[in-house]
């Protein structure tokens, strides 16, 4: 059932991406590995830089610390962020607002890596509904986030969700090359087995609560998470940790992603 349901998935992501991505695998253990974002809603906001393992080896990313982390937009803000632990730099005053451009500066180890990212407006999250299909004895839940994509063509989608208290996050990505200006028909699929080996891949069963997270990205993080769900094959190893290295936005070689983007968010109990 599950390898079924992995087919229909990727039937589905071939329309919700817009091309072919070339994913390079080299294991670059060592490298600097940098998560950032900045959204909508108030801060503080964290980076956080580590240091990448082997493919092959454990998710236990060695933290970087002594690093100059600076955020600032296309109106003047600017703030040096603060080392509080585990590789995380964090924000104090800074405010992420719609339509700004955003740009990353760090200097770690001896070297510079900048980034940007321009947070696109929000698409409003009107709701979920919930839908079910039955093969071989096996229900399978999906739910359809409610939106209205805007008329103008270009926009990127990042969905994540996670079920009940498991922390665990799967995430898919939308685009709008084909239903541009319309109501979004495309559904997300919700796990339909227990991994006996991974608790936190949880059968989804009536009573669960689902908790959907919208965002609002620009292009160059749909074509990273697009990357990532390539590598990976679902919503990523340990819940979206980078694993290895999908296009990175971020420059001088680093891996990871920047990303300024709007958050909306639902939740819904299953029936």
């Amino acid at each position: 059932m599950k390898n079924i349901i992995f087919i229909i998935l990727a039937l589905f992501s071939v329309t919700s991406c817009e091309k072919e991505i070339d994913i390079d695998l080299d294991d670059r253990s060592g490298n600097i590995v940098i998560e950032g974002n900045i959204t909508n809603q108030a801060g503080p906001y964290t980076v956080r830089i580590t240091k990448s393992v082997a493919f092959t080896q454990a998710n236990q990313y060695p933290a970087v610390t002594g690093a100059q982390v600076i955020l600032s937009d296309n109106t003047g803000q600017t703030e040096t962020l603060q080392y509080v632990g585990d590789g995380k730099y964090v924000t104090t005053v800074f405010t992420g607002v719609a339509g700004r451009t955003y740009t990353l500066k760090i200097q770690a180890e001896g070297k510079e890596y900048t980034a940007q990212s321009t947070m696109p407006q929000p698409v409003e999250f009107d709701g979920l509904t919930q839908d079910s299909f039955t093969f071989g004895g096996e229900t399978t839940y999906t739910l359809l986030p409610i939106f209205t994509d805007p008329v103008e063509l270009g926009n990127r989608y990042l969905f994540n969700f996670t079920v009940n208290s498991i922390p665990k996050k799967t995430f898919e990505v939308f685009s709008d090359n084909i239903n541009n200006g319309l109501v979004n028909q495309r559904p997300l699929f919700l796990p339909n087995e227990d991994n006996e080996d991974d608790p936190s891949d949880h059968k989804v069963v009536p009573g669960d609560t689902v908790y959907v997270e919208m965002q609002s990205i620009d292009n160059n993080i749909f074509t990273y998470y697009s990357a990532l769900l390539q590598i990976s094959g679902d919503g990523g190893p340990g819940g979206g940790i980078t694993p290895t290295n999908p296009p990175s936005n971020i420059s001088n070689g680093a891996l990871g992603y920047f990303s300024a983007h709007t958050i909306q968010k639902r939740s819904i109990v299953i029936q």
